[in-house]
């Protein structure tokens, strides 16, 4: 963030020019020129943990995980629209409940037949735990071992996924004590890792274990959510790989759990039991992260009934109020680093020439609040691609 900034001119789908502060930008004729006095301009947002599939939004409470799958196709196009609504110009799957749901809304998407983020699509995750109201959805049942663990990233790729995600870990939160226990052999994890560099895609992983975590890395993954149990050769090892990986703690879900008020029917103690006990650990474990030189992103699990996605930019928020950010090292996490997520970082995540013009002119200085990028009413345009997807002219009505 450049306070002073004075201009910036986009053609086509790029950022042309970046005022320096000493000159301005003269306009050309035929240009439209749009007038942001008193308002910030920044980078689109990255949502590094996306379930675009996971039924619950800012506009429809869903109170449980399975829809039908008519109902799951156009909620997923929903909360995609929701998500470039509320900022995030750019999402990176964690997930889906649906084979191919992601994947076929991506071509959607960038054909500009749809409103969304550019995405990197994913398939469902691999494994999942399931659990009566909260069971993130139905799958066909996968082999064990290494061929079937191949077959199953190679199929992903065929059909268009970018990221395959694997649950290489339980989650105490669906189950009590799952944290801490291996989905997978290190000879399948491999496997994956193999498939994933001859078929051309990246490897997300759950991980809440230490052992999952360095399953992960010796297995090539890219992409390590959660890690909350490392312990120091699992940091070592992350370190090791600090330019290679990218890991998201997934703290708004946590913060979700400790606030949601459950009806009466759902028992959510050991689920609060387990979120008060993870906050405590990554609050000490993001800092050791970021000393060492690891790229740690926004990116909360949004979706679940307690926790719906539209809320993602309070993230920021909470990497500010619990994790020890500053306003501006929030941003610079969700934005810069998001467009090095992305696979994208030397043209998306920042306001520079030859970038891509994915930007936001907010109301207000999200460097001294962040919380103001949680009201879409203060984002007054919503640009991607160069193209608005919500006009500045067209904010107030």
């Amino acid at each position: 963030m450049r306070p002073g900034t004075g201009a910036v001119r986009v053609e086509g789908s790029r950022i042309a020019e970046v005022a320096d502060g000493t000159r301005g930008i003269t306009a050309l004729a035929g240009d439209r020129v749009i007038d942001g006095r008193g308002s910030t301009l920044m980078p689109g947002l990255v949502e590094a943990h996306a379930h675009l599939s996971w039924p619950s939004s800012v506009e429809r409470f869903v109170p449980g995980m399975a829809l039908p799958p008519e109902d799951l196709v156009l909620t997923t196009a929903r909360n995609a629209r929701i998500l470039l609504d509320h900022g995030f110009t750019s999402a990176y799957s964690a997930g889906a409940l649906s084979k191919t749901v992601e994947t076929v809304l991506n071509t959607f998407i960038t054909s500009g037949g749809m409103p969304g983020p550019r995405l990197v699509a994913s398939s469902i995750e691999r494994e999942p735990p399931t659990i009566e109201e909260l069971d993130p959805g139905k799958v066909a049942e996968h082999g064990r071992g290494p061929d079937a663990v191949r077959a199953f990233v190679k199929d992903c790729a065929s059909i268009g996924a970018k990221s395959v995600k694997f649950l290489l870990s339980g989650e105490d939160a669906l189950k009590p004590g799952a944290s801490q226990q291996l989905m997978y052999t290190q000879e399948e994890a491999d496997a994956a890792g193999e498939q994933a560099r001859e078929s051309g895609v990246w490897l997300a992983c759950h991980a809440q274990a230490s052992d999952a975590v360095k399953m992960g890395l010796r297995a090539g993954f890219r992409v390590l959510y959660h890690c909350t149990y490392a312990d120091e050769e699992a940091l070592d090892m992350l370190e090791a790989r600090r330019d290679d990986v990218f890991i998201a703690p997934a703290i708004g879900i946590i913060q979700a759990t400790l606030d949601a008020a459950p009806p009466p029917h759902f028992d959510m103690s050991h689920m609060k039991k387990s979120a008060a006990e993870v906050l405590e650990l990554q609050r000490k474990l993001v800092p050791e992260l970021r000393r060492r030189g690891l790229r740690v992103l926004p990116g909360g699990d949004y979706g679940f009934p307690f926790n719906p996605n539209g809320r993602n930019a309070r993230d920021l928020e909470l990497f500010v109020n619990l994790l020890g950010y500053t306003p501006e090292e929030a941003l610079s996490a969700a934005t810069l680093l998001g467009g090095e997520l992305m696979g994208m970082g030397d043209e998306l995540g920042q306001v520079k020439p030859g970038f891509l013009a994915d930007l936001l002119l907010v109301d207000g200085d999200p460097t001294q609040d962040v919380t103001i990028l949680q009201d879409r009413k203060r984002l007054r345009a919503i640009m991607k691609d160069g193209r608005f997807h919500k006009d500045p002219a067209l904010a107030a009505l």
